[in-house]
């Protein structure tokens, strides 16, 4: 009886299977479709409640029917929030919040948009608004705000974000108006007896630095204060004895006693640097060139200076012997790494073979400061040997430290030795900062534009300077779209960044990961291989703090970003191997 039960119920099933299913997918259908024509008539209610509100001078004195019209739209993306309803509502709410604050001039109404359309452009990032909304966010900073250097980087970021957008040429027609604004600002911003002082005062040229090898050399001119200057490159003349020269005219400044005029270089690529008053008015910077490649001329702030990096021509064998001498290698080679298990790249020179690595600040610039006196230099100065120690043992890669001891490097000497040394890969070293003391976790940096203003406050700190100057900012963009370097370095961050958090995460329970960043920090400007800047904490939290202050946390933060080192050298090994 037991068993006839079982098998009926098992012939029901069996029987009635098919309707259900039948009906559950005709319901999930009829689901689909109700809930695209519900989106559809929530926003058309609200459309047909703004319309109404725009029509009537009276109702839009009135707070309440503003905000009866920007909850229709609230409850259309919200209820809807995957479908093309739901962008719609979104940027339409943030239009009602925008022009309501027209009307009540109470910040927290322009807050609100500028917050709904960060929302936007993040979750509908590939909606046909999205770029639309970005560049809203321009208007708003422009027009409301008030702050047209922020303006300026949110139009910037209709470019970045959106190349292919319709926004794209009118957000770069107002960057084009509001270049010209700033500069007629701090114009204005000098009083009539200071811009005559600065007519009578020429600015001085404090000191001409270099470093240089036969295949590399970056000059660096101090200045007292900013100047305009014009770049200008002539050819070799035989007839009158003179080599390529490459000179810089500076405007308004003349040349101050204490610094020697003429340096002599003669490095292969350089003869010498030397410096004169061309006119009353104008300095002229030339150097004189044996061999060069290529060069690249740009200024940073505070203090103002200009920095100009020659690259040479390295000496390379003819064809037949090269084809010759690197057969003999790869034999050697393969040899060699047979014995001590060295990859064969890395053999043939074509891997990663120098890594220089920078501990950040050092001597008079202690860096960030935490609450009980720890200074971020002392604690990436350890972190530095840590990572050099582990990258000798662990990868047999030679490591490079920019300083050993607690002395000051200028942030261009940095980059500098990089390139000097040959260094195949360049890991800058950090600890963060933040006047909110709960925020915390991990962050990598490549060189870029910065998207946030996070972004831009720890590159501003970093570059010890309090205010970024707007055109340069462009300038160094446009520079980098030129630099082959930026995939590669965004590829090492990602390696170096999980290798960081992952390792980290097995000794710490929280671990926030901030992800890989970019931002322009001046010290990562100019390198000529894959370079990143790591932040291993925040400094002013106290949960990080402590763990800053302590050995087992630095050796694991050592051991994370040499593993991260390791897999970006094996990813790359094996993209040799497969071509």
């Amino acid at each position: 009886m037991i068993h006839r039960l079982i098998l009926g119920k098992y012939l029901l099933i069996f029987f009635f299977l098919p309707l259900f299913l039948a009906l559950f997918f005709t319901t999930s259908h009829r689901v689909a479709i109700a809930k695209s024509d519900s989106a559809k008539t929530l926003l058309q209610k609200a459309e047909a409640c703004t319309k109404q509100l725009y029509q009537s001078k009276a109702k839009k004195k009135y707070r309440h029917n503003w905000e009866k019209c920007i909850k229709r739209y609230e409850r259309a993306y919200k209820t809807f929030p995957d479908t093309d309803e739901a962008a719609r509502a979104i940027f339409a709410a943030c239009k009602l919040w925008t022009n309501l604050y027209g009307y009540s001039m109470r910040n927290s109404d322009i807050d609100t948009a500028v917050s709904l359309y960060r929302e936007m452009v993040e979750k509908y990032k590939t909606h046909r608004l999205a770029d639309d909304a970005q560049y809203r966010l321009g208007e708003i900073f422009y027009r409301y705000k008030k702050d047209p250097k922020q303006a300026y980087v949110e139009f910037l970021k209709v470019e970045i974000k959106f190349p292919k957008g319709d926004a794209r040429v009118k957000a770069s027609k107002m960057m084009d108006k509001l270049e010209r604004l700033l500069g007629k600002k701090r114009l204005a911003k000098r009083s009539v007896k200071e811009i005559k002082s600065k007519k009578k005062k020429l600015i001085a040229i404090k000191n001409i630095r270099h470093w240089s090898t036969s295949t590399y050399t970056r000059v660096v001119v101090d200045l007292e204060n900013p100047v305009k200057y014009k770049k200008h490159l002539l050819k070799k003349d035989p007839d009158l004895s003179k080599p390529r020269r490459l000179f810089l005219d500076l405007q308004n400044s003349c040349i101050s006693k204490e610094i020697e005029s003429s340096i002599l270089i003669k490095d292969g690529l350089l003869r010498r640097a030397r410096a004169a008053q061309h006119d009353k008015k104008t300095v002229r910077v030339v150097l004189d060139i044996d061999n060069m490649e290529g060069y690249r001329i740009f200024h940073l702030y505070d203090p103002f200076r200009i920095v100009v990096d020659v690259q040479g021509k390295e000496h390379k064998l003819k064809p037949e012997k090269r084809v010759i001498a690197k057969k003999s290698q790869k034999e050697k080679a393969t040899n060699e790494s047979k014995k001590e298990g060295i990859s064969l790249a890395k053999q043939l020179g074509l891997g990663v073979k120098k890594i220089v690595i920078d501990a950040g600040h050092g001597g008079k610039d202690p860096g960030a400061i935490g609450r009980n006196g720890l200074r971020e230099k002392d604690v990436v100065l350890k972190l530095a040997n840590l990572v050099a120690e582990r990258v000798r043992r662990d990868l047999h890669c030679q490591a490079i430290l920019t300083r050993r001891s607690d002395v000051f490097l200028p942030l261009e000497k940095r980059t500098a030795i990089a390139n000097m040394k040959g260094a195949d890969l360049f890991i800058s070293l950090h600890a963060n900062a933040h006047k909110n003391r709960k925020l915390q976790g991990l962050e990598t940096y490549i060189l870029n534009i910065a998207l946030d203003e996070e972004s831009m406050n720890v590159a501003a700190r970093e570059n010890a300077t309090s205010t970024k100057n707007i055109s340069d900012l462009q300038m160094i963009l446009n520079d980098l779209m030129l630099n082959t370097k930026i995939n590669e370095s965004s590829r090492l961050a990602k390696f170096v960044h999980n290798g960081l958090v992952k390792e980290l995460r097995k000794g710490y329970k929280i671990v926030r990961n901030r992800g890989v960043r970019q931002a322009p920090f001046y010290v990562l400007i100019g390198a000529e291989m894959p370079s990143i800047l790591v932040e291993v904490g925040y400094i002013t939290n106290s949960v990080e703090n402590r763990r800053l202050k302590s050995e087992t946390y630095l050796k694991r933060a050592a051991s994370g970003i040499v593993k991260g080192i390791d897999l970006y050298i094996k990813d790359m090994e094996s993209a040799y191997k497969g071509g």
